[in-house]
């Protein structure tokens, strides 16, 4: 993605792209056989997208975009570690995508496991499950305090917390933001509009 060298021009190709998939008429760029053969050569995304696993949230379809567009990282939850934090150093260092996206959404399982969690009534018995889970209830307890009682204010709540939790571990992907080299957005999906808001942002959107 040549034309897309600073962050205001890989938000503004996510925001045109989501409109398109909201209105209902994709352009579905980067799919063809001539796209496969030149990324076999190299890849050159525009952003980095950190979101949950969920399978509404597929980003080359809500942003209307094609292969070798964006590099995807996914888990339940979008739950932030070690080997995520990796992976996101890796595309702004490497590869040098001016934009990381952390993608939630509205009715997430992972946020309504920590508030089952939170109050003793969690089903699940994986222990990994319970990994993920106890890496939420943190973000409950403290929208809790803050008076913040529903799903979406948790989940934008988790949203927030993993933009601060990002910036503070990782010391590349703090400097890239200080120099004006990359950009990371917060926002939630509406499952249903199909729409992304905003939540939070770091650098220049």
């Amino acid at each position: 993605m040549a034309e897309v060298v600073t962050s205001e021009q890989a938000w503004s190709k996510l925001v045109r792209g989501n409109k398109n998939f909201v209105s209902g008429v994709p352009e579905h760029k980067h799919q063809d056989a001539e796209k496969r053969r030149e990324l076999a050569v190299e890849q050159t995304p525009f952003a980095a997208v950190f979101g949950c696993s969920d399978s509404r949230l597929a980003a080359e379809l809500i942003f209307d975009v094609g292969l070798g567009d964006l590099f995807v990282i996914r888990n339940a939850g979008q739950v932030l570690a070690e080997t995520i934090l990796g992976s996101l150093e890796f595309a702004v260092e490497v590869i040098g995508v001016p934009l990381i996206l952390i993608l939630g959404h509205d009715q997430c399982g992972a946020i309504k496991a920590g508030i089952a969690a939170k109050e003793g009534t969690l089903a699940a018995k994986g222990e990994f499950i319970h990994n993920i889970v106890n890496r939420i209830t943190p973000t409950i307890e403290r929208g809790l305090a803050l008076g913040e009682t529903s799903i979406d204010e948790f989940t934008n709540r988790h949203i927030k917390d993993t933009v601060q939790e990002m910036t503070e571990k990782s010391l590349v992907i703090r400097e890239a933001i200080q120099a004006g080299r990359v950009a990371i957005v917060g926002a939630q999906y509406k499952l249903e509009l199909g729409e992304v808001h905003v939540v939070e942002h770091r650098g220049k959107i």
